[in-house]
């Protein structure tokens, strides 16, 4: 169990506090994904057009009038562009919104309408330069393995890679973003794919189609990035489009990371795994003032065991859950850049594990990675 301000709690009071670990060696049965379905409202399960389109429209909307507003301000005050800073932190949390809604489309949580699902998604993260598609295609693979040790997508312990200071580490901690550019174009080490490939094995054949439409339009859009730099300068655009876009990969680094890694939370490896021992190897946290404003992207569980739940029901299919089931409930509120700075360095320290290790929990003891146990369920 974590101490002191990060200390994962069920459910949301202080004084219901459980050990973390026991979900790896749960002392009764896990429900399974029905069992815990049938507990959540039915229509938590069920999106409309109407309700997901609104939200598009309220975010372009959003972008739009933060772009007009910071442009009127720099064109008509001598120091307007000392609001600069403002204006990136507002647009790169929009910009981590229009991702979510994207995100969903990707899930199919938007709408039953693949295609809308598609032209919609591909539309939004063409604009923060993600590649839609080929993005949609591993994130459901990461679904599919998560908390697996040996098929998961991202921020997995690596077996046989014993810590070793690293440059690198020391700037990732530092600008985040750096890693979600580095992610898409040679994913995560030592499973890597070039998420700008269509050739990539598992985006042939049946994706070709959808990977490569995916592919032209982030095409379109650099060259449409190209020509605004032409027109209006590419201080311009990097001052207006690409530093938004940039804060809001820190986000999705600090996220992603933060989603499945946390003290005691266990890792599986593939001959321990089952899907809702994984699913529930995530943590819900609360993202402070910009947590609806991100479309509560942070309450996570629920999300893991049931992908068909748009962003919008998320809330109250967790409160449901956390009622019913509070000894399998992960929920921090530490402050989420504190929460990513100790937990990105116990990351960094702890990641590398033996080949024979069967489960895996970060500890405090940054002399962890010297003590590994294997565990017998």
């Amino acid at each position: 169990m974590g101490k002191g301000g990060h200390n994962t709690r069920i459910g949301n009071t202080d004084d219901q506090q459980a050990d973390l670990a026991s979900l790896s060696a749960p002392p009764h049965r896990l429900p399974t994904l029905s069992e815990i379905k049938v507990k959540l409202p039915a229509h938590c399960f069920r999106s409309t057009v109407r309700e997901s389109m609104s939200y598009v429209v309220k975010d372009v909307i959003y972008v739009a009038l933060a772009f007009i507003v910071m442009y009127q301000i720099q064109n008509r005050f001598q120091y307007g562009f000392l609001l600069f800073p403002i204006y990136w932190c507002v647009q790169g949390t929009l910009y981590t919104s229009l991702f979510v809604l994207g995100h969903d489309c990707g899930h199919s949580s938007f709408s039953t309408y693949p295609l809308l699902n598609d032209i919609v998604g591909t539309i939004l993260h063409t604009w923060i330069l993600t590649p839609y598609y080929t993005w949609k295609i591993t994130h459901n693979k990461h679904h599919k393995n998560t908390g697996n040790i040996d098929k998961d997508e991202i921020f997995y312990p690596q077996r046989g890679s014993p810590f070793e200071p690293s440059l690198i580490d020391d700037i990732l901690s530092w600008l985040p973003g750096i890693g979600w550019f580095y992610y898409l174009l040679n994913g995560y080490s030592p499973r890597t794919i070039n998420h700008f490939n269509p050739f990539e094995p598992i985006f042939y054949n049946r994706n070709l189609l959808g990977v490569s439409c995916s592919l032209l339009a982030y095409v379109g859009m650099c060259y449409s990035m190209y020509l605004y730099g032409c027109s209006f300068g590419f201080m311009n655009l990097v001052a207006y489009h690409l530093i938004p876009v940039f804060l809001f990969a820190s986000y999705m680094v600090i996220i992603t990371m933060l989603h499945h890694t946390e003290l005691d939370v266990p890792w599986y490896a593939d001959s321990e795994w089952n899907n809702v021992k994984g699913q529930l190897s995530t943590v819900d946290r609360d993202y402070g003032c910009v947590h609806s404003v991100i479309h509560t992207i942070g309450t996570h569980q629920i999300h893991h065991l049931f992908t068909k739940v748009p962003h919008y029901h998320l809330e109250e299919a967790t409160m449901h859950f956390r009622k019913t089931f509070p000894d399998l409930v992960r929920y921090s509120d530490e402050p989420i850049l504190s929460a990513f700075r100790r937990m990105f360095k116990i990351f960094i320290h702890q990641r590398g594990i033996d080949y024979d290790v069967r489960v895996f929990t970060y500890k405090e003891d940054g002399n962890v990675n010297k003590k590994q146990k294997n565990h017998n369920e």
